[in-house]
């Protein structure tokens, strides 16, 4: 992979906030990146709201991620019924860029890939899942190792783990590797628009979905 320090940010959070975003209403994160934020294509006629943005150690946005259907909750086997229940699909926008120096010269920040996206949006789908007949206090231990799963086959998107699926972005057939577990799916890309690409998803076939630039994400609050 090309980035050694995970694009520089942290994964969603998880527990209480479940990587969404505290206050819907708030979009400074949004609106200060440099980059455009992709969703769904007009396709798609559901809710969408706004989760996470993700900064690098110099403030820079580097990632955010845009929810689409259902609001998703931690999905156990206790919860009968939560898997069908619930259908919704994130998309991940990662900044496409070489490593660079942090303003002032005081490190450096490594560069992002497909994989980067890959990772980011493996460790989502994990974010919300708990595995049946887990006690709370092992999550933690189980999380962090599902993480380093995740990170391994983003590291290997030309492994068995992973096929091919040709999706449209902006009207456009794109190439994506997709992968599908016991906790949903995974899938990830590039565009011509200077991003890379994630999504992942519980409830909604992966293979019937298109990806669009946002035209205005202050109406996603």
């Amino acid at each position: 992979m090309e980035t050694t320090s995970r694009v520089g940010a942290t994964a969603p959070a998880t527990e209480g906030g479940q990587g969404l975003a505290s206050d819907r209403g708030t979009v400074d994160g949004y609106l200060r990146a440099p980059f455009p934020w992709y969703g769904l294509d007009e396709a798609f006629t559901g809710p969408r709201w706004l989760m996470q943005v993700g900064m690098a150690s110099d403030g820079a946005v580097e990632h955010g991620s845009i929810g689409h259907g259902d609001t998703p909750s931690v999905l156990h086997e206790g919860a009968a019924g939560a898997e069908a229940r619930e259908k919704f699909a994130v998309v991940v926008t990662v900044a496409a860029h070489p490593s660079r120096r942090v303003a002032g010269g005081s490190g450096l920040l490594e560069a992002t890939s497909v994989s980067s996206a890959a990772w980011l949006a493996g460790v989502g789908l994990l974010s919300f899942t708990w595995p049946g007949q887990m006690d709370h206090g092992l999550r933690d231990d189980w999380l962090e190792q599902q993480t380093e799963t995740a990170w391994a086959l983003a590291d290997d998107l030309g492994g068995p783990e992973w096929s091919t699926l040709s999706l449209p972005v902006d009207g456009v057939a794109a190439p994506f590797h997709y992968r599908e577990s016991e906790f949903g799916w995974v899938l990830a890309g590039s565009t011509e628009a200077g991003v890379h690409l994630g999504a992942y998803g519980r409830g909604m076939s992966a293979y019937g979905l298109g990806f669009a630039a946002v035209k205005d994400v202050a109406a996603y609050a």
